[in-house]
């Protein structure tokens, strides 16, 4: 399979984070993008409010000037992380008075949350989801149930 290098650093970028326990949903460094723009917050100030899909002036400049920051567009950058907060289970954007999980750096809400990312990256670079394992397992139907 053909990946863009764009994809290839933010997946091992990813990775690492997640592996070395230094992904956190709630902190700008160290969630998704943040891990993908080398542990920087500046991508925080393309948006009036964390987990938001909505540019602020400064977004609305930088995506209109065709900047990339990693490869990502402003827009893009703000879709891959209102993902992985949604699907961590925040309620967007992120609120002291909103809904969020009650372990935000457990595990398993940190997988839920980078798989519904690496689905976005896949689908934003165009091709295949690396996660779907649906593949592997694909067998042809037989037409009957076999009873044992």
């Amino acid at each position: 399979m053909t990946t863009t290098y764009r994809f290839d650093q933010a997946i091992k970028k990813l990775y690492k984070a997640f592996h070395n326990d230094t992904l956190h949903p709630e902190c700008c460094k160290q969630c998704a993008v943040g891990n993908i723009l080398d542990n920087r917050d500046s991508w925080k100030h393309l948006s009036d409010d964390h987990g938001s899909l909505e540019l602020n002036y400064l977004g609305i400049v930088h995506q209109n000037l065709g900047r990339k920051f990693n490869g990502y567009t402003p827009m893009e950058l703000l879709q891959i992380e209102a993902t992985f907060l949604k699907a961590c289970g925040f309620i967007l954007p992120l609120h002291h008075k909103h809904k969020k999980p009650k372990h935000p750096n457990e595990k398993n809400v940190l997988f839920q949350g980078l798989s519904a990312v690496v689905e976005l990256l896949c689908e934003m670079d165009g091709i295949d989801n690396v996660m779907d394992c649906s593949a592997l397992f694909n067998f042809e139907k037989s037409k009957t149930p076999v009873l044992t």
